[in-house]
């Protein structure tokens, strides 16, 4: 799918362990291909990690790539469409890392169909793991970020945030909404250092997409459509999507808050 295994590299090898330095980050979805790239890479740039997900396993496999690249974060199970469990999180995040910074709400679901084939039970999964979790992780980490003089919150958006796409109603209707919850929080705290931003993702090749790839007719008919649009010819890695969430946890960033921010191969640039 074009790759481009020397950027890539490039990506992973940047020799700037103290870019997070100080950082204490909660990355949801922590078990997933984007998120595990991103507890990698941030940890890697010197921030301390809590990686958090619903199932235990994909974290403890995050845990063990950490390991054998001379890294320690940890790891909490906890689904975020549960208000308590995220209450759970946040806490032993504050009492473990001594504080919290950042906050990475990747976690989501994809629950292909269109208005008529999607149940009604998945329209209510889809938003409240990819709304409401959000939601709950700002609502409790907020007085936190504030305590710590400011911080920085990243949602995990999508190009369908702004353009809808076949069978995917529920989860273009929750990537439109995680939009405009960024935009809130970004106004109503901007005057006390916390940032809100949202990155709107394109195509990356992961699981998460398989069950809309049948809807699609099939893994090789799909991809193929579905990088046929994007200017730069392939989909997107997922420490590329990690990079921008980077620079956005960062420092680098602090004059950028309620941004929609493309990471996508200039696929929502033009038609």
């Amino acid at each position: 799918m074009g790759t481009n295994p020397n950027h890539l590299q490039m990506l992973t090898s940047l020799d700037i362990p103290y870019l997070l330095k100080d950082k204490k980050v909660i990355v949801t979805g922590g078990g997933g291909a984007i998120g595990r790239a991103t507890v990698l890479l941030l940890a890697g740039y010197g921030a301390q990690v809590v990686a958090a997900g619903k199932n235990d396993e994909p974290l403890q496999q995050t845990r063990k790539e950490a390991e054998n690249k001379g890294l320690d974060i940890e790891t909490f199970v906890a689904d975020v469409s549960d208000e308590q469990a995220v209450r759970s999180l946040i806490d032993f995040t504050v009492q473990t890392l001594g504080g919290l910074t950042t906050i990475c709400n990747n976690a989501a679901v994809n629950l292909p169909g269109d208005v008529e084939s999607v149940s009604a039970e998945d329209f209510r999964t889809s938003m409240d793991v990819n709304v409401a979790g959000p939601f709950y992780m700002a609502k409790h980490s907020i007085p936190h970020l504030r305590e710590a003089g400011g911080g920085s919150i990243i949602n995990t958006g999508s190009v369908n945030s702004v353009m809808a796409e076949r069978q995917l109603s529920a989860y273009c209707t929750s990537k439109g909404a995680i939009v405009m919850l960024t935009r809130a929080i970004a106004v109503d705290y901007a005057k006390e250092g916390i940032r809100a931003n949202c990155l709107s993702v394109g195509f990356v090749d992961t699981p998460f997409n398989h069950a809309h790839y049948e809807k699609l007719g099939g893994v090789e008919a799909a991809t193929g459509s579905l990088t046929d649009g994007i200017p730069m010819g392939r989909g997107g890695e997922p420490e590329e999507i990690a990079a921008a969430t980077a620079w956005l946890a960062s420092d680098l960033s602090t004059y950028v808050t309620g941004a929609l921010i493309p990471v996508d191969g200039g696929l929502t640039a033009g038609f």
